[in-house]
């Protein structure tokens, strides 16, 4: 599995999400209420907006648009309307930076 580097972990704050390109995917990086960091497609399933404009509650990422929430761990939307889920990606944190895989995790293609 080949991971790219994408920056400090001081460049994410908890409770916020980042947008970055990996392998030439949008992806958001999410550090999460419980102090962990996860990779989400950041593009919602059902409106095609960016997630990482959302906000962060626990381990999901909330749609700004319609409201639909993603679970960070597994990219399963909560409810509707997405009913489809997104893309997650592997994170490593290696000497206080984060690297993210550039292969989904869940089986979901970007």
């Amino acid at each position: 599995m080949d991971f790219e580097y994408v920056g400090p972990l001081t460049d994410v704050a908890k409770g916020t999400a980042l947008q970055v390109e990996i392998d030439g995917v949008e992806v958001a990086v999410v550090h999460a209420d419980d102090d962990n960091f996860y990779a989400v497609r950041d593009e919602c399933s059902h409106a095609s907006v960016a997630l990482s404009e959302g906000e962060v509650d626990g381990c999901t990422l909330e749609c700004w648009l319609h409201g639909s929430r993603f679970d960070l761990r597994t990219g399963e939307p909560s409810g509707p309307p997405a009913i489809e889920p997104v893309a997650t990606f592997a994170v490593e944190i290696r000497d206080g930076d984060i690297y993210v895989s550039t292969t989904p995790s869940n089986g979901v293609e970007p």
